[in-house]
C-alpha cells in the first residue's frame, strides 16, 4: 500500500509499505478514506525528528471502512464505517474508567514515561503506524473505532478522531462561567473549533492570529478578532476589548512553536542539527518551548481565571512565570483529548443537517494521497489559504 513516511527534518514521501496485518485478536484493519494533516503532526516535520525513525508512517485522523476484524472483535464488522481517535485506549482499565482515555494504563508507553499510544507520532507514544496510507492497523478495536452513518460526506466526520473532542475539551477545560468570555490564541483547525464550540455554548469569543485566512475564516463564523500582526501588545488589546480586565479564560491553541521567542527557537533549531542519539535525551531532558503565547495568556486572561492549554507543547526546562501566575491566581488546565469522552456531546452536531459547528467550513485543501509531500510544506508555511488540510488515499 501507500503510505507517508518520515525521512529527515522537513522530509516526508509517499512511498509502497507492507500492508497492515491482524496481529491481535482485537484488531481491526480499516481502509481510509480521509485522513487529516494536523497542526502536531508539523512539530514532527520540523522539531521532534529525534524520536523519530525513518520510514515512520505518519498521520492521527482517519477514517474509513472495516476490511477485516481480529477474532476477539464483536461490535465490528466488516463494511462498516468508522472514526478511528487519535489516542489507544481499552476502555477498561483504571484510567478508562476514569475517562481518562488518553492515560489509558493497558497502551501507556512505559519505557518512556509517556501517556497512552498515539498512531503516528513519535517512538515516545509507542511508534504506532498512522492513518496517511491507504490502510490502518487499529489496535483495540473493541473500544476504539467509532461507528458513524453511511452517506454523508466524510468531512462530517473526519474530524471526530482529533479536531473535534481536542477543541471540545479545550473549551470544557476553560471553565468559563455562564456567559462569560473567552480569547483563542491561535486559529488554526483547533483554534477555529474551539471559538466555533465556545460560540455554540454562549460565550464570547476572542480569536487571536496573524494570518489573514484565519481571521477571515473567523469572522465567517461570527468570532470577534485581534490581528497580532497589526497590534504591538495583543493582551492590552484584549484587555480593551473587556473592560480592562481580560476575558475569563484563555485558551491556548499554538503550542511549542509560537513565533516571538527567538531564543528558544534558536535552541529547538540547533538541537535539531545534532545526532538523534544526542538530541533526544537532550530535548528529553533539557528542552524548552517557544512561550511567547503561554506568556500572552497569562497577561490576558483576568485574575482568577482559567488557562487551557490544547497545543502540544515538550519542553521539561520551559521558564515560567510564576509570580504571575500565583499573583494573579491562575488555574492551569491541559492535556491529550480524551476522545471517547466526548462523542457523545459531539456526535448530535455533527449529524444535525443544519450543521451547527460548520465542520463542511473547516477543510482548506483536499488533496490526494500522493501530493502528500507538497501539502506538507504548504501547511507548514501556512501558504495558499491553508487551515486544514485532508488527504485522500
Amino acid at each position: 500500500m501507500k503510505a507517508v513516511t518520515w525521512h529527515g527534518k522537513r522530509d516526508v514521501r509517499v512511498e509502497e509499505v507492507p500492508d497492515p496485518q491482524i496481529k491481535e485478536p482485537n484488531d481491526a484493519v480499516i481502509k481510509v478514506t480521509s485522513s487529516g494533516i494536523c497542526g502536531s503532526d508539523l512539530h514532527l516535520y520540523e522539531v521532534l525528528g529525534p524520536f523519530m525513525t525513518e520510514g515512520d508512517i505518519l498521520g492521527h485522523e482517519p477514517m474509513g471502512i472495516v476490511e477485516e476484524v481480529g477474532a476477539e472483535i464483536t461490535g465490528l464488522k466488516p463494511g462498516d464505517r468508522v472514526v478511528v481517535p487519535f489516542n489507544i485506549s481499552c476502555g477498561h482499565c483504571h484510567m478508562c474508567g476514569m475517562e481518562l482515555y488518553a492515560q489509558c494504563e493497558t497502551t501507556q508507553v512505559r519505557e518512556h514515561g509517556m501517556g497512552a499510544a498515539l498512531f503516528g507520532y513519535t517512538k515516545l507514544y509507542g511508534q504506532v503506524p498512522g492513518g496517511q496510507a491507504e490502510y490502518l492497523r487499529v489496535p483495540q478495536a473493541q473500544f476504539g473505532p467509532i461507528k458513524v452513518p453511511a452517506g454523508p460526506p466524510d468531512e462530517r466526520f473526519v474530524y471526530l478522531s482529533d479536531v473535534l473532542p481536542t477543541s471540545w475539551q479545550a473549551v470544557r477545560y476553560a471553565h468559563l462561567p455562564e456567559g462569560g468570555s473567552v480569547a483563542v490564541f491561535g486559529l488554526g483547525a483547533i483554534g477555529q473549533m474551539c471559538a466555533r464550540i465556545a460560540g455554540y455554548l454562549g460565550h464570547r469569543v476572542i480569536g487571536v492570529d496573524g494570518v489573514p485566512e484565519r481571521l477571515e475564516m473567523a469572522r465567517r463564523h461570527g468570532i470577534e478578532v485581534v490581528d497580532a500582526s497589526d497590534v504591538t501588545d495583543v493582551p492590552e488589546a484584549i484587555r480593551q476589548l473587556t473592560a480592562g480586565r481580560g476575558t475569563d479564560s484563555v485558551i491556548d491553541a499554538v503550542g511549542m512553536e509560537a513565533h516571538g521567542s527567538p531564543g528558544a527557537k534558536f535552541a529547538q533549531a540547533i538541537t535539531g542539527l545534532l545526532p538523534d542519539a544526542i538530541a533526544a535525551p537532550l530535548m528529553a531532558h533539557a528542552g524548552v518551548d517557544r512561550l511567547a503565547v503561554l506568556n500572552q495568556a497569562i497577561e490576558s486572561v483576568r485574575r482568577g481565571g482559567v488557562i487551557s492549554v490544547i497545543g502540544v507543547y515538550g519542553g521539561m526546562t520551559d521558564p515560567m512565570p510564576m509570580l504571575r501566575l500565583f499573583d494573579k491566581g491562575i488555574t492551569l488546565r491541559m492535556g491529550q483529548a480524551h476522545v471517547r469522552r466526548w462523542i457523545g456531546d459531539l456526535m448530535p452536531l455533527v449529524t444535525d443537517d443544519a450543521d451547527p459547528l460548520g465542520v463542511m467550513d473547516l477543510a482548506t485543501h483536499r488533496l490526494p494521497l500522493e501530493e502528500a509531500p507538497h501539502a506538507y510544506e504548504m501547511f507548514q508555511k501556512k501558504a495558499n489559504g491553508a487551515v486544514k488540510v485532508l488527504l485522500k488515499p
